[in-house]
């Protein structure tokens, strides 16, 4: 116990630091931006929904159903939002608890005493782990961790209870309820995340080289003969749920496998059966390296972060064959004849009840016949398997033979392994650090019982020495690199940083992300192009990028990357949507409605963000609609606006687009239907304003004046410095015949909103209309500053002198407005008017 409180110790003094740490990466996605953790979400949702909060079956969706994980972050944002402090603090505990278990569960494998200790030791430091503890997404994995050493524990209490069921019911019983407990935990195993479910292959592993202790030839007799039924029973029972839980899980997720794009995996993408046979022959060795040398980490090994295999003659292939060639040789030795029946015993060793000194045994080996139809020599036997190992640690605790600890290591290693290899179907990374951390159980127990078989080989006190200071050098060197390697996953920043030798590409365009959200603009873009560098043909890169450059005002050069994303991935919707709107503001509207149109129509199948593509299809649909209303094209702008709705995905901020469908009513004198929406707007979003002005605009109209009244002032309540709610006001007075009121509300306005042509230009309208000339002209000068090309602006301020006396200046405002619509009926007449009045006054005109 001892042992576990202390690697649980260490675990946590290693990775406190993280709890300071920020949200990132894949964690803005999975939480930040993930709709199930809401508590207006159905908790149902989870069960139908991956854990990106994409329905499972979407033909984009991931198909990484782990609803315990994202039952788990809920639990996080009900206790306290979105504070990182209490996801890592749930990352870290798990953690902990994950590397007590494992301590206990090494005991009676490795014998006790330092060995365990030391086993824990190593998986509570190793830097592999970082990904997974540090990383909140991470949760997945540590928490199937948990359930999955659960399960085995539970299956070796099974196997030490399974030779007493034979002789009493009681036992019998206890043992089926292990049997239980061992399959439930390896069905939440798989519900945290879909590499849990190997625990049922690698408990398969346990029973028979640790609990029988049985070869390779033994055991494929034991199958073929069917000696010893309640072994296979349990095994028939592994299988059989192995294949109920795979099954329902396939059907769950629609029956089909994911689609990855050619980014995240690049060598399933390949069109050569060498170069993907040769890299994914690869993989193996390199994850492997990244265990034994945990040094360069990085938080994406996707896209070029590892170039592809293409030949034969490529020199990594050499990794390859060692990597194999190793693998080999120590499933040879766990799988060869049986050595000597032998045990530890503090440090000694025994065969046959008689101690084996310096090196040499003092009895003849027996040639044990495992499987002849008499009885075998050997006692420990009975039908050719070995009793039971007993999953419990005596006060002398016995180690079992180091060969069948190797083989149960490399089946732990492994076997968690095989979903990420690629072999049964592709998946959506190249190296992925955190899917090691289950593995790593299997590396860690390989390693320790490596020394544990050096230690015993090697009689000199010395080496011994030498050997142990190595272990714990090793252990030190894992957790200087764990804390060291914690501080990068601080901040979004520090880890892109972190990432820029290995993956340059996606590095540098993350990091950009990161700096344009500072403020940065200068080294963003810097960064942007560096990204585009390495891989120019990155349609997110190419898209944000142009974003930046249009936040920038660089509009042209925005469009072009625009342009450039969309030929890279025409599905990129959100690059249709603001080449749409740039060509609104650069007056090309037919232009822009086409682009708008073309938007709508990209379905969103296969995509990796339905939800982020649906929200940029309503917003195009949204802004198609904006400009047949300004065109008086209701109809057509009331039938985009439906189907906005109609496309609107769960996170999209429907108010302005509910607003909007109730102008569009108001236009077609539908105003029961307009008051509908207005209400559905102030429901969706209780302070948008432009809704309470529209909505108290309605009122007046249909004689509601007390109400309308309330909703002009909350407007004003909730935005003291908008001047376009005192200008609605204002108008709302001024129909009201409060004249006096609606002039100072104008005038509240346009100080406001001084920039606004609009507010300006309707503030100088209603300060006429209430008599206050001077007023009037006033802000009919300012109206003509901020837009000298509008005609109407000079038409009025023209009109305005024209009352005012000030005939020379009208004239002059006239001749303008005439000069950018020579035919305007009004300003000709305006004019004839007023040079008829300068006839009479002698005054000289300019048509004179």
């Amino acid at each position: 116990m001892i042992a576990e409180l202390v690697c649980g110790a260490v675990a946590l003094l290693l990775y406190v630091n993280t709890l300071s740490a920020d949200f990132c990466y894949d964690d803005s996605r999975a939480i930040k931006t993930n709709q199930d953790l809401l508590p207006d979400t159905p908790w149902t949702n989870i069960l139908y929904d991956d854990f990106w909060g994409t329905l499972l079956t979407h033909s984009g969706s991931h198909k990484s159903f782990r609803p315990l994980c994202t039952l788990s972050f809920r639990l996080n944002y009900i206790l306290g939002g979105l504070d990182p402090w209490g996801y890592h603090l749930v990352n870290v505990g798990l953690h902990c608890c994950v590397t007590a278990l494992f301590t206990a569960f090494c005991r009676p494998l490795l014998g006790g005493g330092p060995w365990s200790l030391l086993a824990g030791l190593l998986f509570a430091s190793h830097p592999i782990h970082t990904e997974a503890v540090a990383g909140v997404v991470g949760r997945a994995d540590v928490g199937a961790a948990f359930c999955f050493l659960l399960s085995l524990m539970c299956y070796a209490r099974h196997c030490h209870l399974r030779p007493l069921a034979e002789h009493s019911s009681g036992s019998a019983w206890r043992a089926g309820l292990w049997m239980t407990g061992s399959l439930g935990a390896a069905a939440a195993a798989l519900l945290w995340k879909e590499q849990g479910v190997t625990v049922l292959a690698v408990s398969a592993v346990y029973d028979l080289c640790v609990v029988h202790q049985l070869r390779l030839r033994e055991a494929i007799m034991l199958v073929l003969k069917r000696r010893n039924v309640s072994l296979l029973v349990s095994l028939a029972w592994l299988v059989c749920w192995g294949i109920i839980l795979l099954f329902v899980r396939f059907y769950w997720m629609g029956s089909r496998p994911p689609n990855f794009s050619n980014s995240d995996n690049p060598a399933a993408d390949s069109p050569h059966v060498l170069t993907r046979a040769l890299t994914f022959l690869y993989l193996p060795a390199i994850n492997t390296w990244l265990l034994l040398c945990p040094d360069r980490l990085s938080f994406d090994w996707s896209m070029d972060a590892l170039p592809l295999l293409r030949c034969i003659t490529d020199w990594r292939n050499l990794q390859s064959v060692l990597f194999y060639s190793g693998f080999a040789l120590l499933v040879w030795i766990g799988l060869r004849s049986p050595p000597l029946q032998s045990a530890t015993v503090n440090g000694k060793s025994y065969t046959n009840g008689k101690s084996i000194t310096n090196g040499h045994d003092s009895t003849p080996l027996q040639d044990n016949n495992h499987y002849r139809e008499t009885k075998s020599v050997d006692s420990t036997k009975r039908n050719g398997y070995h009793k039971p190992h007993p999953f419990k640690t005596p006060q002398k605790s016995l180690a079992l033979p180091t060969e069948n600890v190797v083989i149960f290591a490399l089946g732990l290693l492994a076997l968690p392994f095989i979903p990420a290899t690629n072999l049964l179907f592709y998946v959506g990374f190249v190296v992925a650090e955190r899917v090691l951390y289950i593995p790593s159980m299997g590396f860690c127990l390989l390693v320790t019982a490596g020394l544990r078989s050096l230690f015993m080989r090697c009689r000199s006190k010395s080496f011994r020495g030498v050997l142990m200071s190595c272990a714990a050098g090793l252990v030190l060197i894992y957790s200087l690199k764990t804390v060291r390697r914690n501080q990068d996953w601080q901040t979004e920043e520090m880890l892109y940083r972190s990432g820029l030798s290995v993956n340059p590409a996606k590095a540098w365009g993350n990091l950009g992300n990161v700096l344009k959200n500072q403020g940065k603009m200068a080294e963003a873009e810097k960064a942007y192009r560096n990204a585009l560098y390495y891989r120019g043909n990155m349609a997110d890169m190419l898209y944000n990028l142009g974003l930046l450059l249009q936040e920038r005002e660089q509009l042209s050069e925005a469009f072009h990357y625009y342009k450039l994303a969309i030929r890279s991935r025409p599905t990129l919707a959100a690059a249709y949507l603001n080449m749409g709107i740039i060509q609104v503001s650069q007056g090309t509207i037919e232009e822009a409605k086409r682009t708008f149109l073309s938007c709508a129509d990209i379905p969103d199948e296969n995509l990796k963000d339905p939800h982020a593509h649906k929200s940029s299809v309503t917003s195009c649909l949204y802004n198609l609609g904006k400009l047949l209303h300004e065109q008086g094209h209701h109809e057509e702008a009331l039938s985009m606006y439906k189907k906005a709705v109609l496309k609107m995905p769960r996170q999209f901020a429907p108010q302005s687009l509910y607003n909007m469908m109730g102008e569009a009513y108001m236009r077609l004198n539908n105003l029961e239907e307009a008051g509908r929406w207005y209400k559905e707007s102030l429901k969706a979003k209780p302070d948008h304003i432009p809704a309470h002005l529209t909505y108290g605009k309605l009122l007046s109209i249909v004689g509601q004046k007390s109400e309308a009244e309330r909703y002009f002032l909350k407007a004003i309540e909730l935005d003291p410095a908008r001047g376009n709610c005192y200008m609605h006001y204002g108008q709302f007075l001024l129909e009201q015949s409060r004249l006096g009121e609606a002039a100072a509300m104008a005038e509240k306005a346009a100080e406001l909103d001084s920039s606004e042509f609009d507010v300006v230009f309707n503030a100088a309208h209603m300060l006429r209309q209430a008599n206050q000339n001077e007023a009037a002209e006033r802000y009919y000068g300012m109206a003509a500053d901020l837009r000298p090309d509008h005609p109407a602006a000079l038409m009025n301020l023209g009109a305005i002198l024209h009352l005012n006396g000030k005939l020379k200046e009208a004239e002059s405002n006239y001749l303008l407005a005439l000069q950018l619509k020579p035919d305007d009926l009004i300003t000709q007449s305006n004019l004839q008017k007023l040079w008829n009045v300068m006839q009479k006054q002698d005054l000289r005109t300019t048509g004179s």
